[in-house]
């Protein structure tokens, strides 16, 4: 697929330009998982492997911000974002709303960020089941708490120009200076362990009903996040793979048992 997602950032009838190849079968994802997973990292991995488009609503709010709202419901939640306020349910449904065409897209989509409640997770449902479109899956990617600390604590980053460096697994050249402007490297207070494991409680505390309902839809499949990006995305794969085989056999014996 096209990758400048100009339809996801313009809504309304913008057009992302030349396609490329479709894919046989679209994907057709939405994914979870707490800071640390590496989410982001398997976001586009998984882009790559199956050829669908990362609908990021971090990414929308991002664009916003720096190049201005360009539908009402993101000038809505621009303003609001101005005021210091959250931005609401409403808001936010109305933003994917406004976007229906990347959600009907033969490229099919993996929609980050959105939901991250049961009341977007329905209305979600909802905007599918108008375009006549069946979500595949939420993948839930997980790893233990204390493997998240060790990941978020060990990160630091420059004071300067903002590089981020991890002191295992991509250190610094010099300790505790930056390879590139030779800034002093920091640790954000949001990295800190005790700060890792308030974030953790409020990620589950919030998170918990939304996996809960996917897992009552059967459509939740539990990934686990160890080890390196691409044993992830194996695993990853393997769960779709055994997930698109269930379904289709379930239409399979729908089909034959039909009068």
């Amino acid at each position: 697929m096209d990758t400048n997602r100009q339809g996801w950032f313009s809504g309304g009838e913008a057009d992302c330009g030349p396609e490329a190849p479709l894919p046989s079968r679209p994907a057709r994802l939405v994914l979870l998982g707490p800071p640390g997973v590496g989410k982001g990292t398997q976001a586009k991995l998984l882009c790559q492997s199956l050829r669908a488009c990362h609908l990021s609503t971090g990414d929308l709010l991002r664009s916003a911000k720096c190049d201005g709202a360009s539908s009402p419901a993101m000038k809505q939640a621009l303003a609001a974002m101005q005021r210091g306020e959250l931005i609401s349910d409403e808001l936010v449904i109305d933003m994917v709303r406004e976007r229906t065409q990347c959600l009907s897209c033969l490229g099919g989509f993996l929609l980050d960020g959105f939901p991250r409640t049961v009341r977007q997770a329905k209305a979600l449902e909802e905007i599918l089941f108008e375009l006549d479109v069946e979500l595949d899956a939420a993948l839930s990617f997980e790893l233990p708490l204390e493997q998240i600390v060790s990941r978020l604590g060990g990160r630091r980053t420059c004071a300067r120009c903002q590089a981020v460096y991890h002191m295992s697994s991509h250190p610094p050249l010099a300790a505790d200076v930056c390879d590139l402007c030779q800034g002093p490297l920091v640790q954000r207070d949001d990295d800190r362990p005790e700060s890792i494991r308030v974030r953790m409680q409020v990620y589950e505390r919030e998170t918990e009903p939304l996996v809960d309902y996917y897992r009552q839809h059967g459509k939740l499949r539990r990934v686990s996040a160890a080890g390196d990006p691409q044993e992830i995305l194996r695993r990853t794969l393997k769960q779709l793979g055994e997930r698109r085989r269930t379904a289709a056999r379930s239409a399979r014996t729908s089909y034959l048992q039909s009068p």
